[in-house]
């Protein structure tokens, strides 16, 4: 089972991944992909550096991610440029992992932008984590101290929410309790995991 996990910037999408594989399901994510190729001597990191220039490398040969983000979240092209980079090395090493995982189980891939990239059909299930817009702002500025501004272009960066609604097969809603996100996690896996028809 080939499962999408998708939800704006500060959803809460990493809690339910993390609970997802409490629960047993084999977590590809897509962030900590978009790290690994670019790690120090790969052949991503050459090519990040050669497209936006050798500035972004620091004192300690690794990308400067916070510089990179600056440049790619407020111009929608540089943006572009990079993920016509990173997603196809991402893509790879992912579809390596699924393999290794066993033909019975749940694989979930995290991937913050399914819904831009227009993969939710190369799945079959698609999870969002749901909650409203002004939510998202307010977890940006007071969780990782981001200003207003920086908060609302990284939203702005991202499909709309009603766009990632329109690609859900379940919706996670994340409004309420950690212990309610963890219920509904828990019942919308027992639906992945329950026999067909």
């Amino acid at each position: 089972m080939r499962v999408g996990l998708t939800g704006g910037v500060a959803s809460g999408k990493s809690t339910v991944a993390a609970i997802l594989e409490s629960l047993g399901a084999v977590v590809v994510d897509a962030d900590q992909l978009a790290r690994e190729v670019v790690q120090p001597g790969t052949p991503g990191l050459a090519a990040v550096l050669e497209a936006f220039g050798p500035d972004l490398l620091a004192g300690d040969g690794s990308l400067d991610r916070p510089a990179l983000g600056k440049v790619v979240f407020s111009d929608e092209r540089a943006r572009r440029r990079l993920e016509g980079i990173l997603h196809p090395l991402i893509r790879a090493r992912a579809a390596e992992i699924e393999a290794e995982a066993g033909p019975d189980a749940v694989v979930v891939h995290d991937i913050p932008l399914l819904a831009e990239t227009g993969q939710a059909a190369g799945f079959d299930a698609v999870l969002v984590v749901d909650v409203p817009v002004p939510t998202q702002i307010e977890r940006m500025v007071a969780d990782r101290g981001m200003s207003r501004e920086d908060a609302e272009a990284r939203v702005a960066a991202q499909a709309s929410r009603e766009d990632r609604l329109a690609v859900a097969t379940y919706v996670v809603d994340n409004t309420g309790t950690r212990e309610d996100l963890r219920d509904r996690v828990t019942e919308v896996f027992g639906l992945l995991v329950a026999p067909g028809p």
